[in-house]
């Protein structure tokens, strides 16, 4: 069977009640013992159970019952349903085969080397591993980890292309708040605050224009004897207009 029935109990008291089924095909048709269906037509089973018609629930035609009334030893089959209801997400950790486990630790490096922003949470949802042997694969503290070699997880079957896709898709996505959060925490140097509010200034001035002083200091850098020069020459300016004036 494709499905499982609905309510087979019930199933089987409307079975014996309005069919010339046997046994053995009610039992084969509702998952149950044919000395339990013999319960039920003797009625020490199920008595106080109502029967359901599988035909109005559309698991069961008229022309089926029909064929297996003709033949007994048919049995009956359910029939496709008109709507198909997808299987509802199971929560907990990944179910891994038992043949594939010895390869989560291999995923696990192939992840950490791979993608380095996936969190263990993360690596734990798509592997279905612990968070300590994440840490020990990490640290090449694991008791196989002169063996381990990194495997692709999707290779191995141990998740989908499309779930690790989403996993590092959010990952990356976090990252720069992470990044912000990190800068934002950081005190800041003076020369670091100095040059980060020069760059800015600079940035609004714009890049061609020049400082009214830079020429000023090129001529100082350049020539650092110029200062004491001129300082000489205008003392003895200054004293020979005095003796002129004197004279």
């Amino acid at each position: 069977m494709s499905q499982s029935l609905l309510m087979p109990k019930a199933t089987a008291v409307w079975l014996v009640d309005n069919t010339a089924l046997s046994f053995e095909q009610i039992a084969a048709f509702c998952t149950l013992h044919p000395l339990e269906v013999q319960g039920i037509a003797d009625g020490d089973v199920a008595s106080g159970i109502m029967g359901v018609n599988p035909i109005q629930n559309g698991q069961l035609t008229r022309e089926e019952i029909e064929k297996a009334e003709a033949d007994p030893e048919y049995r009956m089959k359910l029939s496709e349903p008109k709507v198909r209801v997808a299987a509802p997400k199971r929560k907990g950790p990944r179910y891994t085969p038992i043949s594939r486990r010895n390869e989560r630790p291999n995923a696990i490096k192939w992840l950490v080397r791979n993608h380095p922003e996936l969190k263990d949470a993360q690596i734990m949802r798509l592997v279905g591993t612990t968070k300590s042997t994440i840490e020990s694969v990490r640290e090449n503290t694991h008791w196989n980890a002169a063996n381990l070699a990194a495997m692709d997880p999707v290779t191995l079957g141990l998740c989908s292309q499309m779930d690790l896709d989403l996993e590092v898709k959010r990952a990356a996505k976090d990252a720069p708040a992470q990044a912000e959060l990190a800068e934002g925490t950081m005190l800041l140097t003076a020369e670091e605050a100095l040059a980060r509010a020069g760059g800015h200034a600079h940035g609004h001035a714009g890049e061609d224009a020049a400082s009214p002083f830079e020429g000023m200091d090129g001529a100082r850098e350049d020539n650092p004897e110029d200062e004491v020069l001129d300082a000489d020459s205008v003392f003895a300016k200054l004293k020979s207009l005095k003796s002129d004036t004197e004279e």
